[in-house]
């Protein structure tokens, strides 16, 4: 009896063990291009995008799909099916497995330098956010300073009603003017400028708060490693570069013609393998967050 005892309390102590060995691993993405490999791990944080995505590469969904648009200092993104068979750009960005995936947004996951995040259809058909089933885009972005990242954090869609509707008003005919002629002579940079140069008196003419607060963590990571901080919560981050940053520098600055599709193809076959963490931690210097 006492013999039956020892061998239930052993039995049980090891089948508690078992699920925290499992916590031990995770998974290696590999992204094989015709430019070379980058590695990512997916975050714990966000658990509906990171199973979703391993359950779709393990079906091999991923292989020979193209990177469909690419822009220089800002992200490459892919996962369109549609793009398996380059025979209709038309169609490229509209692709999907046929599903969204709620978000998962996450104060602490940045759209950082390297980063990976899911694309999605925009807010007017897409009010929830939700991400697209497949598609996703990693972060290449720039590093700014203090007071152009606070540039970046203004609310630009709500700027430009106001200024839309501040110029229509007596006494602006003259900006009005000015705006009309940037923006038929294409100087956007201009445009934008003048648009800004209003934004207090929009601000307290029609009693609306345009600047979107930033914390003290944006402005660390935004002046030193860079990224792209106007996405920070509107997009899910799910992932991170561990290895291949330079991989994903070639792949922005290709040649690309209207809609930001590269000249030429850039194809990838997607690899995911079981690892240690204690050998993620190791082989590409990532620290997982403590729990």
């Amino acid at each position: 009896m006492i013999r039956a005892k020892l061998f239930f309390t052993i039995l049980i102590s090891f089948l508690l063990i078992i699920p925290s060995c499992s916590n031990n691993k995770d998974y290696l993405i590999t992204l094989k291009t015709n430019y070379g490999d980058i590695k990512l791990i997916l975050f714990d944080q966000t658990p509906k995008h990171k199973e979703n995505f391993i359950k779709l590469a393990n079906k091999g969904f991923y292989d020979s799909l193209l990177f469909h648009r690419v822009i220089d200092d800002f992200m490459i993104q892919t996962g369109d099916p549609n793009t398996k068979s380059s025979s209709d750009p038309q169609s490229f960005g509209k692709g999907g497995p046929g599903y969204t995936i709620p978000p998962e947004f996450h104060p602490d996951l940045l759209h950082e330098k390297g980063m990976v995040a899911a694309a999605r259809m925009g807010d007017n058909v897409n009010p929830g956010k939700e991400s697209s089933g497949s598609q996703f885009y990693i972060v290449e972005g720039m590093v700014y300073t203090e007071e152009s990242l606070r540039d970046s954090r203004v609310n630009y869609n709500e700027l430009y009603k106001c200024f839309g509707n501040l110029i229509q008003r007596s006494g602006y005919q003259e900006v009005n003017q000015k705006a009309m002629e940037l923006q038929a002579e294409n100087k956007l940079d201009e445009l934008k400028a003048l648009i800004l140069s209003y934004k207090d008196v929009c601000e307290e003419d029609y009693d609306v708060e345009l600047d979107q607060p930033l914390t003290q963590k944006q402005i660390d990571v935004y002046t030193t490693v860079g990224g792209v901080p106007h996405l920070d919560g509107g997009y899910t981050v799910f992932g991170k570069v561990v290895q291949g940053m330079d991989i994903v520098e070639k792949i922005a600055s290709v040649k690309t013609a209207p809609g930001d599709r590269p000249v030429e193809d850039v194809i990838m076959i997607v690899e995911v393998e079981k690892m240690s963490r204690r050998k993620i931690e190791k082989d590409f210097d990532y620290t997982y967050p403590s729990e």
